[in-house]
């Protein structure tokens, strides 16, 4: 089924809301995804996007997941597509297929490997950067509409900030159409980092990323994992009730509410919520703002 391109959304919409997907294990996972995006839909998304696992490890899974939000509910999907543990050749080979199976959008990133391969190296015939993944991507011209990510705090693997903008304009002069940022829980993070990229040359359109707290404790562990920051204000509101389900969510709620609302407030081109395959709580929360 023929789909629109973010591109085009941009083209008639200044402000966006957007929600992100990683492929589900098993049927009642995917009931729930479905569940959950049929809720966003009738909410007003804009686009869905759906993540692709360490080294390509849900590679069919995340191709079946874009392909039937499609069919489903005739919306703008985003194909997540990485570089590591795929050859020049491979990557061609699937963005050809991507192509064919009519993928119009992609989010272009460098990727992890998988947690077992911790010290990974790349190999010859492999490229290394999310920006050469751009690259090949418009080898295919217009075909695509590719984002990628950026990162507040800077890539962890960024020597410094200065490195991380520049990369940011490498990927934009290589053909990336947006940038959607990692989470963050401190506003003023975006905003500087805003500063500092347009600074460095990035003019393309910047959408912050939220992450809601429903779980304090996965969420420390998984800001670990990728080098975000949990500042002492999370800690202290969330770390007294981490054993407390319903009150987390009441808080984490009220949090990204409060977060939401300031970025729209102060311009932000929209919203890309980090949604963990549920409608709740992104739909409390959206239901709550000035949009």
């Amino acid at each position: 089924m023929p789909q629109d391109k973010i591109t085009d959304v941009f083209a008639t919409k200044q402000r966006t809301l957007s929600f992100e997907f990683f492929p589900p294990k098993t049927d009642k996972g995917r009931d729930r995804l479905f569940d959950a995006a049929e809720k966003l839909v009738n909410l007003g998304a804009d686009w869905f996007s759906v993540t692709y696992g360490a080294g390509g490890t849900t590679a069919e899974n995340t191709m079946q997941t874009v392909e039937e939000l499609i069919q489903r509910f005739d919306i703008p999907v985003v194909h997540h597509f990485t570089c590591i543990k795929h050859t020049w050749d491979t990557i061609r080979s699937e963005l050809d297929r991507m192509k064919n199976d009519g993928v119009r959008n992609l989010m272009a990133l460098r990727g992890d490997p998988p947690q077992h391969e911790r010290e990974y190296k790349f190999l010859p015939d492999q490229p290394r950067y999310a920006y050469q993944l751009v690259e090949m991507s418009r080898e295919h011209d217009d075909h695509f509409s590719i984002g990628v990510a950026g990162f507040p705090e800077g890539h962890p693997l960024a020597p410094n900030l200065d490195v991380d903008s520049h990369f940011l304009k490498m990927k934009q002069d290589a053909g990336a159409d947006y940038c959607i940022t990692q989470f963050f829980f401190e506003n003023m993070l975006y905003w500087e980092y805003l500063q500092r990229v347009r600074q460095a040359g990035v003019s393309m359109r910047i959408i912050p990323g939220l992450l809601p707290v429903t779980n304090y404790e996965k969420l420390v562990e998984f800001a670990a994992n990728c080098g975000a920051t949990v500042p002492r204000t999370i800690h202290e509101i969330f770390e007294p009730i981490k054993d407390d389900t319903d009150g987390t969510s009441a808080r984490g709620t009220d949090y990204a509410i409060s977060q939401a609302q300031d970025l729209l407030d102060r311009g932000a081109p929209g919203l890309h919520f980090y949604c963990l395959n549920r409608a709740e709580p992104v739909s409390s929360i959206f239901k709550s703002l000035k949009f």
